[in-house]
C-alpha cells in the first residue's frame, strides 16, 4: 500500500502522518508492517535534541498507532475510523535517529465492531526501538 492509499484511511497530514508505506498486510492474520523514512529534515529533530538528534518516543507510539489504526480500520469496520483509546505496556529500548528506516509492526489481539487492540513493535535494523499494547476505538469519520 502506498501513500496515496494510506491517505485515504488515515485522517493525518504532514507533519503528523507518520507511515509512509504499508510493506506487508495479512488480515486474515491480523498483521500489519508499515515503514517509517526518518531524515535530518524532519522537524522533530530540529528541537530534539539538536546536538545528538533522536526521535521523540511518543512519535514511534504515534507511528506504531497509525499503523495499528489501519489494520484495525481495514479488519472491523471500512465506514469509521480508528482512534487512539490506549497505549499499555510501552517500552523504549534503542533510539531512532536520522537515517533510521522504522520498521512498523501491528499484529492483532482483538477486533470488535467496536475497536482493537494490536500487540505493536517498531524495529530499527535488528533492534527493537519500542513495543506496546495499542487498544484503538472505531468512531464515525464525521465526528474527527
Amino acid at each position: 500500500m502506498d501513500i496515496k492509499e494510506i491517505v485515504k484511511i488515515l485522517p493525518h497530514r504532514y507533519p503528523f502522518l507518520l507511515v509512509d508505506k504499508i510493506l506487508e498486510l495479512d488480515l486474515e492474520k491480523g498483521i500489519i508492517v508499515g515503514q517509517k523514512n526518518l531524515t535530518i529534515n524532519e522537524a522533530f529533530f530540529q528541537g530534539h535534541f539538536p546536538d545528538a538528534p533522536i526521535m521523540p518516543g511518543v512519535l514511534i507510539l504515534e507511528a506504531l498507532a497509525q499503523a495499528g489504526g489501519v489494520l484495525v480500520h481495514l479488519r472491523s469496520n471500512r465506514e469509521k475510523i480508528a482512534v487512539l483509546l490506549n497505549v499499555n505496556n510501552a517500552k523504549f529500548r534503542h533510539p531512532v535517529r536520522p537515517g533510521d528506516v522504522l520498521i512498523l509492526r501491528c499484529e492483532g489481539m482483538h477486533f470488535s465492531s467496536k475497536g482493537g487492540k494490536v500487540h505493536a513493535q517498531a524495529m530499527c535494523g535488528d533492534k527493537i526501538a519500542c513495543e506496546a499494547e495499542i487498544g484503538f476505538a472505531l468512531i464515525d469519520k464525521k465526528q474527527i
